[in-house]
């Protein structure tokens, strides 16, 4: 798999990335096991948790791995922390959460050090200066090697990023995570624009609009699907409307006149995208995954990206 630097930055990760958001809950541990052999021999190397996925099991559980699996020389391990949804705040972004929060998932994960520690949510109740001291103590203490955000408005990834970079001894923010995909193109407004000038690499999360872009709604849905599941419904349901039918049934269209899937089309739009670094995938099972991965060897002809990208298209007033 094609290995990609992450904005401008040494890190190094696949151009896809191996997501873990259900493991611990709807993923088991053997296939979450089996996943993660399929991934690395393939070349992936780029694994993004956090730490309230599936209540800490989802970093407990790639641990277990790393220890007993895959040899963790070979994965960058991608965690986040701010989102505290148990807790009397729902997010959490001051120097005395955070630093508590990495160190936590150091401790379910069974590491020294992360590659990538990225904060979840922006925290407006936390001033931005203290929200970043503690990413510089997190880095200059060796918890993490790098570290990125996720889920900002433009303003606010650049307002850190610049302040990030504006004085020695700060550490910059090299990575930017995002909804991005054919379904999810708001990224392009302002958060495409903000990540190249602060030097961050984009990191699109649900690449394929939530499950919908491969194509497994386009009758009804499936009841093996997340969206049959009471947690995840909700999470789907925005798209299945029109609109995102529309881009469906021309992904769909594009597919069959390449002679690849669905899932392989969405997937390599947005990988290609200019400013991505990486697309995280979360396979349901091995079988998914194996789609993902077919993925690598599809390159969009210039007529379909262009085509796509008209059908797709937000407002961009």
């Amino acid at each position: 798999m094609e290995q990609r630097l992450v904005g401008r930055s040494g890190l190094s990760v696949s151009r896809v990335g191996l997501g873990t958001m259900t493991w611990g809950r709807d993923t088991s541990a053997e296939e979450a096991a089996a996943q993660l052999a399929m991934f690395a021999d393939a070349g992936g190397t780029l694994v993004d948790t956090a730490d309230v996925y599936s209540g800490g099991d989802a970093e407990r559980l790639l641990g277990r791995l790393l220890r007993d699996g895959v040899p963790r020389a070979q994965v960058v391990v991608a965690t986040k922390a701010v989102l505290t949804p148990y807790g009397p705040r729902t997010r959490d972004a001051s120097r005395r959460g955070l630093i508590a929060a990495l160190d936590a998932s150091l401790a379910r994960l069974g590491l020294d050090e992360v590659d990538l520690w990225q904060l979840h949510a922006f925290d407006p109740e936390v001033p931005l200066e203290e929200t970043l001291a503690a990413v510089d103590t997190a880095v200059s203490t060796g918890r993490t090697i790098y570290a990125g955000v996720c889920n900002y408005t433009g303003w606010q990834l650049a307002a850190a990023g610049v302040w990030q970079r504006a004085a020695a001894g700060r550490a910059p923010l090299v990575a930017a995570q995002v909804e991005y995909s054919l379904l999810a193109r708001d990224a392009e407004r302002e958060i495409l624009a903000a990540a190249e000038h602060v030097g961050a690499g984009v990191l699109a999360w649900s690449p394929l609009g939530r499950g919908v872009l491969t194509g497994k709604y386009r009758t009804g849905i499936p009841a093996d699907s997340r969206a049959a599941t009471p947690h995840f419904a909700d999470f789907v349901q925005p798209y299945l409307n029109d609109r995102c039918r529309r881009v469906v049934e021309s992904v769909t269209t594009a597919a069959e006149g390449l002679g690849v899937s669905p899932l392989s089309v969405a997937l390599s739009w947005v990988r290609d995208q200019p400013g991505v670094a990486a697309a995280i995938v979360g396979a349901r099972d091995r079988a998914q995954l194996s789609g993902v991965l077919q993925a690598e060897d599809l390159t969009l002809p210039v007529e379909i990206r262009e085509a796509l990208d008209d059908v797709s298209a937000v407002d961009q007033s």
